[in-house]
């Protein structure tokens, strides 16, 4: 875990949007090769011939308006690194109260309907609160593990001792 989360922003969970996370997790390293190691650096810069050969590549999900709400949310998290100096330190804005997140017993919370609200008024596509709540469970925001679960513990120390960007 670091403080921009699994990937950086969350374009593989939009992939997921409708679609079994085991299908997604399966295409995981086609995804990377993809989408330029998930740098949305490089992904901004994507363009039509890019979307062609997206569209065209047999080991990720060919969804155009997917495809396409990836590229716009690389470039809008591109906007939010100007604005706040780094996509962390906006998204750490919204970490939720320790009380936040009831052991798998849901699948968004109050934190992520608002983060997904705000992701949405900046331009974001394909950020409902269900995807944002995945985010957020990569990011160690919410540890949603069942008290007996071994990676709650896990997840717990390494929240613990990650050091929150400013």
């Amino acid at each position: 875990m670091d403080a921009h989360g699994a990937d950086g922003l969350p374009s593989r969970r939009s992939f997921q949007s409708g679609l079994s996370w085991r299908t997604i997790l399966a295409k995981r390293e086609n995804f990377r090769a993809a989408f330029a190691g998930f740098d949305f650096r490089g992904v901004a810069n994507f363009d039509d011939n890019d979307i062609e050969r997206l569209l065209a590549d047999e080991g990720i999900v060919r969804y155009r308006g997917k495809i396409e709400a990836v590229i716009n949310n690389a470039r809008r998290t591109f906007e939010v690194v100007q604005e706040e100096g780094s996509f962390a330190a906006f998204i750490w804005l919204y970490e939720p109260a320790k009380d936040d997140a009831l052991p798998q017993m849901r699948s968004k919370s109050p934190a992520s309907e608002t983060l997904s609200k705000d992701l949405r008024k900046l331009g974001f596509k394909f950020v409902g609160p269900t995807t944002v709540y995945a985010f957020m469970q990569a990011m160690g925001f919410i540890n949603d593990h069942a008290e007996v679960c071994w990676m709650r513990k896990d997840v717990e120390t390494a929240r613990n001792t990650l050091r929150t960007p400013t």
